[in-house]
């Protein structure tokens, strides 16, 4: 992972991890103990505000930014919503890193409109904020973007898929994660455009919200409008092993096809068993990483980040199509949200 230069070491280290409290807010440095939020003008902070903080990829996201902070002698400050969408609850994590004088924040936007009035505060007191995973809208509402290319993983799966059916006729069931997310709305769009169809083509669709139990009720469902589905796209692999759990309890496990998007340890060794065919792996820690590095780099020269940092995305998959590029889960599982 390619990396800005360091700042000099002669920078303040923090040895603080404290918590304020409606968000569950922290700053972490690269030292240990004990102490408050602050740790002297000389110190720089970067802000970390994640959809959640027990998902496991943004609990990823969390480590890489953590490791970034720590080389590069800077001070972390978490926060997270109590749940996917809490964009109240991300604008207070904004206005507490700014009152906290962060030099730049780093989100995963929960509601990609909702929060910008909230940026554009941060950005008019000079701080340099970039978005992570999850573009706003409008994308120029931040100063940068590091993310997968959502529309291109979705892709991926959908031409995989199109391969491993061999020309059978394709029932479709599209567990999506909730409308108007950006993120959602590109892997869905990008699943279809690789595949070659259109919504038309699609026999039911659900929202999960990414959850496995609710993965599990949206496939349920989906069965049950739609007894021959055959093809299920799915948001991410939690869904995905929702929507295995849903099919096995029919006996249909192994005459559908499952794919996903993410790439995680736990999604990738559910490829490895069986359980999904292919995922479209991203990320996470490299997306974080090279965020806090652009931070560290506006604060060593005044330079900001901008535009869109491709941070890679990757089919994985066991059983390979002609045509279609993959690595299989050797790869994936040691690169898993690497």
């Amino acid at each position: 992972m390619s990396r800005t230069p360091r700042l000099p070491s002669s920078l303040l280290r923090v040895a603080a991890c404290t918590s304020v409290a409606a968000l569950a807010l922290t700053a972490c440095g690269s030292g240990s103990g004990s102490g408050s939020t602050s740790s002297g003008s000389g110190t720089v902070k970067v802000g970390l505000i994640t959809k959640t903080d027990t998902n496991p990829f943004f609990v990823k996201m969390r480590e890489g930014a953590e490791k970034a902070a720590k080389e590069d002698g800077v001070q972390l400050m978490t926060a997270a919503g109590k749940f996917d969408g809490d964009n109240a609850g991300q604008v207070t994590a904004i206005e507490n890193m700014v009152a906290a004088g962060v030099k730049g924040i780093l989100i995963t936007p929960s509601d990609s409109k909702a929060i910008v009035p909230a940026i554009a505060k941060a950005k008019a007191k000079g701080v340099l904020v970039i978005a992570l995973d999850t573009p706003t809208e409008p994308e120029s509402a931040v100063d940068a973007l590091f993310a997968t290319d959502n529309l291109k993983a979705g892709e991926l799966i959908g031409e995989y898929a199109k391969a491993a059916m061999k020309g059978k006729t394709a029932k479709i069931a599209a567990l999506d994660l909730a409308p108007g997310v950006s993120v959602g709305v590109q892997r869905h769009n990008g699943f279809l455009k690789g595949f070659g169809a259109t919504e038309k083509d699609v026999a039911c669709a659900q929202d999960t919200g990414g959850d496995q139990a609710k993965g599990q009720t949206a496939m349920e469902n989906c069965l049950q409008k739609e007894p021959g589905i055959n093809l299920v796209y799915t948001i991410n692999e939690p869904a995905a092993l929702g929507a295995y759990t849903a099919l096995k309890a029919k006996g249909r496990e192994k005459d559908v096809l499952i794919v996903s998007v993410d790439g995680g340890c736990t999604g990738t060794q559910a490829v490895k068993d069986g359980k999904i065919a292919a995922t479209s792996q991203q990320y996470p820690l490299k997306m974080a990483a090279e965020g806090v590095n652009a931070v560290v780099k506006y604060a060593k020269d005044g330079k900001k980040a901008s535009g869109y940092t491709d941070t890679g995305v990757t089919l994985i998959t066991d059983k390979a199509q002609t045509g279609v590029t993959s690595k299989d889960t050797a790869f994936g599982l040691e690169n898993c949200w690497g």
